[in-house]
């Protein structure tokens, strides 16, 4: 089923992202999660895409295998790194063949190594492009990603908010964010985003912190910011792994309580392929 015709029907929505497993006890892993997360009725799931495609045959078996052994609808991201239109549209029939509905369209990351995205020959140097390319051919549902606090690369808000208005205008179905971890960063996107005239839904990302190195990592390269009292509150936790998973849930938690109350139309979280943390932020919404 196309994912826009379930945020129709289930609101609020959740829904889980996964990435391939290196090995086969990481993709024992990513079930055993599949299976706990399943017992909360996900909207859908996403499974990312490697670097330059290397994980292409594992994201597209495991977006095949989580909708046949699961029965939840799942969507496959793909990316213009490393690859030529023609690759992309070898791709795109290849799910089709397997069925597969709904595909997140983004530009990628450069491939590890290197600094600068470079534009495949041949290929689309932006996601807009690729958005275009496949719904001038194909009926996939489209989501596509936007950034709260603006994407890293863009030189400012606004000029991040006419890409993304080109993203939504070449075809796109529905929208979801970077993680963030300010809730307010999110509704004022929001209505900036209106204002910019994008209409389509717009799904808060969410990531509970349970790691803070690893999150600091990972917001440095978004572009995210971790406001100045929850960081305070980290750094006193020493790494003490306990404490701040702890602090990590339950701001989580209350993010997500004050979105949904805000109005948004789920949330996405980003589980890092493990449930612990995303099934006790769901539990406490109930």
């Amino acid at each position: 089923m196309k994912i826009i015709d379930k945020l129709a029907l289930q609101q609020p929505s959740f829904s889980f992202e996964f990435f391939p497993p290196k090995d086969e006890p990481g993709t024992e892993q990513l079930f055993r999660t599949v299976s706990e997360l399943r017992r909360y009725e996900p909207s859908y799931v996403s499974v990312t895409w490697g670097a330059g495609g290397s994980t292409r045959r594992l994201t597209l078996d495991l977006v095949a295998r989580i909708k046949a052994e699961a029965g939840i609808d799942a969507m496959a991201h793909l990316t213009c790194v490393g690859a030529s239109r023609g690759d992309i549209a070898q791709i795109l029939e290849q799910m089709q063949r397997t069925g597969i509905e709904n595909v997140l369209p983004l530009r990628g990351d450069p491939p590890r190594g290197q600094t600068n995205f470079v534009r495949p020959e041949n290929g689309f140097g932006h996601a807009s492009e690729l958005i275009e390319f496949i719904r001038s051919g194909h009926d996939f549902c489209l989501a596509a990603a936007c950034y709260p606090e603006k994407h890293p690369e863009a030189s400012d808000a606004s000029s991040d908010l006419e890409n993304l208005k080109r993203k939504v205008d070449a075809g796109v179905d529905f929208l979801i964010t970077q993680l963030f971890f300010d809730t307010a960063d999110y509704f004022s996107f929001v209505e900036k985003a209106r204002a910019q005239g994008i209409r389509r839904p717009i799904i808060p990302g969410i990531m509970p912190i349970t790691n803070f190195s690893q999150v600091q990592r990972l917001s440095a390269m978004c572009g995210a910011r971790i406001p100045a009292d929850l960081a305070v509150e980290l750094e006193a936790a020493n790494d003490d792994g306990a404490r701040i998973r702890a602090i990590g849930v339950r701001h989580a938690t209350e993010q997500c309580r004050a979105l949904l109350e805000g109005g948004a139309p789920g949330i996405h979280f980003y589980t890092l392929n493990r449930s612990t943390a995303t099934v006790q932020i769901l539990e406490a919404l109930r």
